[in-house]
């Protein structure tokens, strides 16, 4: 992960100190699903919810340092290691690996595009890790969540980019830099409406997509 990335997870944290992480990302998870018409079960709404609090911390996603960076762990490495543990260690690194998944190729879906480790390399990793989860749990409470996880990973991954684009738009010009940056690079219609709807771009646009 780059010094970039991580100012970006920052600048989420700035932007509801003080304030409920939780609450704050509740709301923004239910509007944008509802915007895009993503249709998951509360449960799952609610795991998207606690991984974006807890996720908000750079440290939480960064946890190793190198060269004087700090750096999330590579996911060959949390796969390998899930491959060597137990049950309930695999299960742990499963999880870690999924969630890492999902949030990177949202969050920073556009900062990927370039790098030889593309946002598809996330998405497959992700699903891979929450398939393996909803097998290691099944018949628990928590396979029915896995599964979903799994099977609309690319659906997620586009709500937690809008999500990703709004909160950056709404803490100042170099949020919304950021996010005129990336709609630059890919043309994405979701980071479009996010500049339209902070002033960024005419309101003409939206009426001609």
């Amino acid at each position: 992960m780059s010094g970039t990335q991580s100012q970006e997870v920052t600048f989420m944290s700035q932007l509801v100190l003080g304030g409920s992480l939780k609450e704050f990302f509740r709301m923004l998870v239910s509007e944008v699903v509802r915007r895009q018409r993503v249709s998951i079960e509360e449960v799952t709404e609610f795991y998207v919810v606690n991984l974006l609090s807890d996720y908000a911390q750079a440290e939480k996603l960064f946890t190793q340092e190198v060269d004087g960076r700090r750096e999330a762990e590579p996911l060959a490495m949390l796969y390998h290691r899930a491959l060597q543990q137990e049950r309930d260690e695999k299960i742990r690194t499963l999880r870690r690996l999924g969630d890492v998944s999902l949030y990177t190729a949202g969050f920073f879906n556009g900062s990927l595009q370039d790098r030889a480790v593309g946002a598809d390399y996330y998405v497959q990793m992700g699903r891979n890790a929450y398939s393996a989860l909803a097998d290691l749990a099944s018949g628990s409470s928590f396979a029915g969540v896995y599964d979903e996880l799994c099977l609309k990973f690319s659906s997620l991954v586009e709500v937690l980019e809008e999500i990703s684009a709004r909160g950056l738009a709404a803490t100042g010009p170099q949020g919304q830099l950021k996010v005129f940056e990336s709609w630059s690079r890919t043309g994405n219609s979701r980071l479009e409406r996010v500049l339209i709807e902070s002033g960024m771009l005419p309101q003409k646009k939206l009426l001609a997509s």
